[in-house]
């Protein structure tokens, strides 16, 4: 006979959102159950090692009161625990990494243990069940309810049914959405259907899914030898040219987002070249006392190791550790060519010095618990986001589309990377935004709620609600959503479309810290 849990929320996925969603439920005093697959809790924060993409303002607004609270303790956690330079421990806006692309880029290492001490007063209460290495197998909707999931644990291969009152689906694939028949879109949609002037001329695509990337992190040390075992496929990769690519995939020359012309990139700093090993360095070892860190320490999320041959939702299991597996082989493939064959910055050939991290993202292989997945399967929401609301080239306005019921806000560009149908970059601008609760909402389930990737955007306004500060308030705002049903005893659509009511939840965002609307100064 299968245990079973019960609580007021169950969370199925332990992802930035899934976190952010536990916290909220638990500060608005619900019990929740909350599940991960990995070791660490996070998502893309941890397991897949993506440091922070955030935007322009971050310092000043547009975050959750509770994102700032992330951001504080991992500033808090170096400050604390490490020999910091007297420049870096002075300075308020500490950037572990001095990375390109985030103000706070740091060792995944820090964010897990951020998340547990910010979840701790919770879980040490019992208000929070943290169930680890368990993965959602099934789900038993009646109608237009859901009332139980079944969570197995990998390691054990046990099975336990979880049930209450309402769910939220933090999964970075929208796993809960198929096995409870919650209606979902995925892929590309066609102008036809979003009159969205980057969506698919023709026909709609379902198969046709941004890159994933498995995330590695590495140092280099000058004069050693850590050159890796060569990897099964890498005859392949080396020798792997897309058709939208200006050269080999595995070379230094990569298509500009933006304008699709070749780039030409560099490793280290190198004139006016752009630096890849500043992209996303999670360690400056010059913030810190020396001796602390013998050398820097970079993330590789890159245009090189983004894998598009394939999806892994809606295939069949085996087509989908095929993919997974391959993701893998062009990671670890990009690592062997930058030790090997990589043009160096001196005229020579190969980095033997590089020096695959697997402590910092904690597996045996080197490469992130997860992929980091960009898109997911998405709601059928009583709103749907579309480009128009967004870009400003199709806007009216100096605004973006303004949502009577926003629970949230969010910037980024709309950035694609390559997917599955063999299309390049779409990176294009996007207006500072609202998250509309309506995107929130599925068409008829009634208790199940997305917190994550899975809301009701498009393949191309995806592009700028995956990131970290946007998906944390998704999160929060589903969590909140959740406890005040539990209290009121609404519904999450009496909610939105009750004025009354949809006052009463935006004020108490408000109260949590939650901006709904971008100041006048943000354009």
């Amino acid at each position: 006979m299968m245990t079973e849990f019960t609580a007021h929320i169950v969370i199925v996925g332990g992802s930035t959102g899934g976190c952010a969603a536990a916290l909220a439920a638990a500060r608005m005093g619900q019990n929740v159950i909350i599940t991960e697959e990995t070791d660490w809790l996070g998502g893309q924060l941890t397991s897949q090692a993506v440091p922070p993409d955030e935007h322009s303002y971050i310092e000043q607004y547009g975050g959750t009161r509770s994102y700032r609270r992330y951001r504080d303790g991992v500033r808090a956690y170096y400050k604390t625990h490490f020999p910091l330079s007297v420049e870096a421990r002075a300075n308020s806006r500490f950037n572990p990494g001095s990375a390109f692309v985030s103000a706070i880029s740091h060792d995944p290492r820090v964010g897990v243990a951020v998340i547990q001490e910010m979840l701790a007063p919770y879980v040490h209460s019992g208000q929070i069940r943290l169930m680890m290495h368990h993965r959602i197998v099934s789900a038993e909707p009646d109608g237009d309810r859901v009332l139980s999931v079944t969570v197995e644990h990998a390691p054990s291969g046990e099975r336990a049914i979880l049930t209450a009152p309402y769910f939220l689906d933090a999964t970075d694939c929208g796993d809960m959405l198929p096995l409870a028949g919650i209606e979902y879109v995925t892929g590309a949609e066609s102008m036809g259907q979003t009159g969205e002037p980057h969506a698919l001329p023709g026909d709609p695509d379902p198969a046709d899914m941004q890159a994933i990337t498995y995330c590695f992190a590495m140092d280099y040390r000058a004069g050693e030898n850590h050159t890796i075992d060569r990897p099964r496929d890498y005859s392949f990769w080396r020798d792997h040219r897309p058709g939208f690519w200006p050269g080999n995939q595995l070379s230094w020359v990569a298509p500009n987002p933006r304008t699709l012309e070749s780039q030409q990139y560099t490793l280290f700093p190198n004139g006016d070249l752009f630096s890849l090993w500043l992209y996303r360095r999670m360690i400056a070892k010059s913030n810190f006392v020396p001796g602390t860190f013998e050398s820097d320490i970079t993330l590789v999320n890159w245009p090189q190791n983004d894998y598009w041959l394939g999806p892994v939702i809606d295939v069949s299991e085996e087509r989908k550790r095929a993919n997974l597996d391959a993701a893998k082989q062009l990671s670890l493939s990009l690592l062997y060519w930058m030790q090997t064959e990589a043009p160096t910055h001196d005229g020579k050939t190969g980095y033997p010095g590089l020096r695959l991290r697997k402590d910092v993202v904690g597996t045996q292989d080197g490469l992130a618990m997860a992929p980091y997945i960009r898109e997911s399967r998405r709601i059928r929401a009583e709103f749907t986001v579309i480009e128009n609301h967004l870009n400003p080239q199709f806007r009216k306005s100096d605004r973006s589309e303004t949502y009577f019921d926003s629970v949230g806000i969010g910037h980024y560009a709309i950035d694609l990377h390559p997917s599955t149908g063999n299309r390049t970059f779409i990176d294009v601008p996007s207006m500072p935004f609202q998250i509309p609760l309506g995107s929130l909402i599925p068409v008829r389930m009634n208790n199940v709620l997305p917190a994550c990737k899975n809301i009701g955007v498009t393949h191309i306004t995806n592009g700028c609600y995956r990131l970290h500060p946007v998906e944390w308030n998704i999160g929060e705002a589903a969590g909140a959503l959740a406890a005040f049903c539990v209290q009121k005893g609404y519904s999450p659509r009496q909610v939105r479309n009750d004025p009354d009511k949809l006052e009463s939840f935006q004020q108490l965002l408000v109260r949590e810290g939650v901006e709904l609307q971008w100041p006048a100064s943000a354009t």
